[in-house]
This record gives structure tokens, sequence and C-alpha cells, in this order.
């Protein structure tokens, strides 16, 4: 094999090795030295490059796809997780949504989920930095479409940065659906400091702020405060969360409404 086919087999490989992981959510190192039929010292590098490119976390041992308090997980593998959570969560949202109004979507995944259904409530003014929506709504009738631009970030798929801070603080619309990683009694939170400045943008542009959240996100913290909760006007969680956690969000004055599955 010559070194251009080499080249190509790691690329595969790799490409292959970052797809396990994702499906599975978290593998070792021995599991894919086996899996793949390379050394372990292969592993180890084609992590490396995997992780370089925002695709995997390594860990001691192997490696994950999935969040941490410090890291978000890769696009990827967020569009594979909780997604019946996500679609009642927007079947839910969309119903609160009138035509005319102007939108602004996060880059979540939960709000591609939303801009799916959006076809529904037309006329509509949607404004998003996510380029996996913006992609879904310049094929729906009806809806006016502003990309927010900004530096391209691959693991989120997403324009991030002061051009899109800037845009942002520039508009004025009637919603801003956003979510974040983490939610506990008090606080939303997310892992990286580039996205929380753009929803703290986004949450400063809207009339109605709403928060939306699959019930993994309860109960949980990382490492940016993007807002305190009493800033939400509205949560939407799926019905797959603890009665408890929904009632002490409840005892807070917060007004959360519960998506059926």
């Amino acid at each position: 094999m010559n070194s251009r086919q080499n080249i190509a087999a790691g690329t595969a490989r790799r490409q292959a090795m970052a797809e396990h992981v994702m499906r599975q959510g978290s593998a070792s190192v021995a599991e894919l030295a086996e899996t793949f039929a390379v050394s372990v010292m292969t592993i180890h590098r084609d992590l490396d490059e995997l992780e370089r490119q925002g695709m995997v976390r390594k860990f001691r041992g192997g490696a994950t796809a999935q969040a941490s308090s410090v890291f978000e997980s890769n696009i990827v593998y967020r569009l594979t997780a909780n997604t019946e959570e996500k679609e009642a969560v927007a079947r839910h949202v969309v119903k609160l949504i009138e035509p005319g109004n102007s939108i602004m979507l996060d880059d979540s995944t939960t709000a591609l989920a939303i801009a799916r259904q959006l076809g529904t409530v037309t006329p509509l003014t949607v404004v998003t930095n996510f380029l996996a929506a913006i992609k879904l709504l310049t094929t729906v009738p009806g809806v006016r479409l502003m990309a927010l631009g900004g530096e391209y970030h691959p693991t989120h798929d997403s324009f991030l940065g002061v051009a899109c801070v800037d845009a942002i603080e520039a508009m004025s619309t009637d919603v801003v659906i956003v979510s974040t990683s983490a939610v506990s009694d008090r606080y939303a939170f997310h892992q990286e400091q580039e996205i929380v400045l753009v929803k703290r943008a986004m949450l400063g542009s809207a009339t109605r702020r709403i928060l939306v959240i699959d019930h993994s996100k309860l109960d949980r913290v990382a490492l940016h405060r993007v807002a305190p909760l009493e800033m939400f006007d509205l949560i939407v969680v799926d019905s797959g969360a603890p009665a408890a956690a929904v009632e002490r969000l409840r005892e807070r004055h917060l007004n959360v409404e519960v998506a059926a599955l």
C-alpha cells in the first residue's frame, strides 16, 4: 500500500471510529483497537486527531461523544440524542407561535426540531445562526429567513463570535427560543464561553424568551452560567422530566409547561 492509500485508509478508519463512538456514546481504547484491528498506539493517534477536529473527547483509556460540565458534545452526536423528547417539545412550542411573529432560534438541536415545524404557522420571520436550520428554512414557503453571520464553528454547525453578537444586538424579535446544556433550580448553563455570549445576546434581543430543554438537562450544571431562570418567560420540558424537578422550578414561581411525549 502506497502513502496515498495509507492516508486514505487512515481517514476512512477515523471517520468510522468517530461514528462508532458517537453511536455508542463512548468507547475504550482496547475496544476500538479490537474493532478496527489496529494497534493501541494507532488508536491513540487517531483519537488525538478526532479530538482536534472536535469530533470526540479523549479520557484516560478511551473517548466519549457525550457532554461533560466543561465540554459540549459534537453536533453529530447531539442530532441523535433524545430525538423523541426534542420533537415533543417542538410540537408544544410551535402551538405558542402566531403567524406574523418574528422568531430567533439558537444553534441547539431542540431549536432545529422547532424549525422543522414552523411551516405550519407561516408567515414568519426567522433569525438564526444555525447552519442546519438555515438550510432547512430556505425551502419553507412563507418564511422570511435572516441568517446571522460570524465565524463558522463545525463542532456546532453554527456561526459565533463578535460579528454574530453584533448582528443579534442590532435586532429585536417577538420571541427568542434557546436551549442550554444544563439547568439547575436557579440557572441555565453551558460549557462554552462563545456559545454563552451568543445566547445572552439573543436573550436581550426579544420581547418573549422561551427556554426549551429535554429532561436530560435538568438537575445539572456546566462551566458557565447563561442566565438566571427568572429571565425566561416560559420553560418547556418533555414529560420524561421527574415530577419533583418540575415542581421545584414551579415553587420558584417559574412558568413551566410540560410537553407530552
